[in-house]
Formats: structure tokens, C-alpha cells, sequence
């Protein structure tokens, strides 16, 4: 019953967000990803991402209350290796919905984020994450 509990809670506090953000055209995904992908690259393939491909990619990482726990620094990125990483299984399923050039929201609820006890750092446990996402490259 409590974990129903939480996982309705959750729920209420993403509608709340979304009706804030009524602009965002969000798809919903199976496992609960929400993404919308408010930039499109200028690319000429539309080559999107699949597990064991390296994205190298630009985010900042929020809660829906707005307060920002990580992002990357300027002129930097991260990569990392699709389906076979420590990234948030939330952020490994909406890159695979992206090209290169993309820009994108993506809301991740805590079950394909950090769960139950959070990143024991900046993100708190159960917490539903908001992340901009920019797909630099492909390799």
C-alpha cells in the first residue's frame, strides 16, 4: 500500500509541474519517460541513437521544484556508453529517441532515476528529475 502511495504521489506532483508547462508536446513512453524534443539538429541524418553507441552529450539536471543539481560545465560534456552505464536508465532510454543536434526535456520519474534513496548527494530518494539534454554527437 505505501508504495502505491508513492507512486500516486509522484504522479499528482508531475501533472502539477506539467500543467505549469503546458507548451511542452511531451510523449509518454511505457516506463513512464516523458520527453519532448524542443530543438531538432540541422543534421542531414537522422541517425538516432541505439544501445552501445558513446553520446556525447550537454544536460542540466532539476527538480521539479526548479532547483538545479548538476549540470555540465561550459565548452564541456559528458559521454557515456548507451544501455551499458551508471546514467540514469530514464536518460539512457529518451537518448535513444534522439538524433544528433537534438535538444531535450525529459521528465524522469524516480523509478528511472536514482529510486529509492536518491544519488545520496543533491538528488533526494523518490524524487522525479526534469533534465536538458543536448545530443552533441554520436560515436
Amino acid at each position: 500500500m505505501l508504495n502505491k502511495n508513492l507512486v500516486v504521489n509522484e504522479q499528482i506532483e508531475i501533472k502539477l509541474f506539467l500543467e505549469m508547462h503546458k507548451d511542452w508536446d511531451l510523449t509518454k513512453t511505457g516506463s513512464g519517460l516523458q520527453y519532448y524534443i524542443y530543438e531538432h539538429g540541422n543534421i542531414d541524418t537522422m541517425y538516432t541513437t541505439k544501445a552501445g553507441d558513446i553520446a556525447e552529450i550537454e544536460y542540466v539536471i532539476s527538480l521539479l521544484d526548479g532547483t538545479e543539481c548538476y549540470r555540465t560545465e561550459d565548452d564541456e560534456y559528458e559521454e557515456f556508453i548507451v544501455d551499458n552505464s551508471e546514467i540514469e536508465a530514464g536518460v539512457q532510454e529518451g537518448i535513444k529517441k534522439m538524433s544528433i543536434g537534438d535538444r531535450a526535456k525529459l521528465i524522469i520519474p524516480s523509478h528511472l532515476g536514482h529510486g529509492l534513496i536518491g544519488d545520496m548527494d543533491k538528488i533526494p530518494p523518490l524524487t522525479t528529475l526534469v533534465i536538458d539534454i543536448y545530443l552533441i554527437g554520436i560515436i
